[in-house]
């Protein structure tokens, strides 16, 4: 009795602590719930809702999808996803937490791509469900996470879904990219390779397929590249700098509305978790992309 008392205890204290954290998202969405031939996907897909916190007004709301890092292996879902969805919600902007396919469950591309490509096409043929504005549709991604984005941005164009049966009407371009201290290269000197095994698997990495998913290859990147927010730090221990410098470059050569924001410490991993020293130092989502969100038009001054 005295043990079935103490396990009773606990798990009161366990719900105590789930309960909160269960009620911060709205309802989750399950993207291949009903796609033919996807049904052993379901549970590996899963778009988390949350609402806007601001006061209702009859305009629709910007929204934004966000993709956690973990190298293409695993994912960050609560301090850079979770973390991230509270801070967008506060301004006004319906964010979605998108759980996409990772190695750890077998999953390498183009799961990944398909993923978020889904994800966009769900947002916007929902959009009045959910009081979205279609046309203000972004992408937020850190780390691996990053590189997802991006890609999402400069491969709008090549359409994953209708290898699975997925026909859509909408545009799978996001509006807007935002790579946090990006997974951006698939080249030997500055890969990370983790990242680049988990999402292209364990196959020969020729020069042409680095070629193809290294994001800061100018022929990768489209004429109608998305505006992109830009971040890294210079002491990044995990992604090696030059991948967002080189990214950078190339979004300069191209003429692609953007911007760089660099800090000389910061590390990596600390996506918009309030303990974290980068945020207690700088706070760099009110600071620099807040600023930037507004400048584009996807929330008010």
């Amino acid at each position: 009795m005295h043990a079935m008392k103490k396990a009773v205890l606990f798990l009161m204290v366990l719900f105590s602590f789930m309960r909160p954290f269960s009620k911060e998202y709205e309802k989750k969405v399950y993207l291949w719930k009903n796609v033919k031939g996807m049904e052993t996907q379901i549970r590996d897909t899963i778009l988390y809702f949350f609402p806007s916190t601001a006061q209702p007004t009859a305009e629709k709301k910007p929204c934004v999808i966000i993709c956690p890092g973990g190298s293409y292996h695993h994912l960050g879902l609560k301090n850079e996803g979770f973390s991230s969805a509270r801070w967008f919600r506060s301004l006004g902007v319906n964010a979605f937490v998108l759980q996409y396919r990772v190695a750890y469950n077998c999953h390498h591309f183009p799961e990944q791509l398909q993923d978020i490509q889904m994800a966009i096409a769900h947002v916007r043929e929902h959009s009045a469900e959910y009081g979205i504005d279609p046309k203000r549709v972004g992408a937020i991604g850190f780390s691996a996470g990053g590189h997802l984005v991006t890609m999402a941005g400069e491969f709008s164009a090549k359409n994953q879904l209708e290898a699975v049966g997925v026909s859509t009407k909408e545009s799978l371009r996001p509006d807007f990219v935002m790579p946090i201290y990006p997974v951006v290269s698939m080249q030997d000197d500055i890969a990370h390779r983790w990242s680049r095994r988990s999402l292209l698997g364990h196959r020969k990495y020729t020069q042409s397929l680095k070629d193809e998913f290294s994001m800061e290859n100018p022929q990768n990147v489209p004429a109608d590249m998305p505006p992109v927010f830009l971040l890294a730090c210079e002491d990044d221990p995990v992604v090696i700098y030059e991948n967002s410098v080189r990214l950078d470059k190339t979004l300069s050569e191209r003429g692609v509305d953007h911007v760089f924001v660099s800090y000389a410490e910061g590390g990596h991993g600390f996506g918009m978790m309030e303990n974290s020293k980068i945020m207690m130092n700088h706070h760099w989502n009110d600071e620099k992309l807040l600023p930037w969100l507004m400048e584009h038009g996807v929330v008010a001054p």
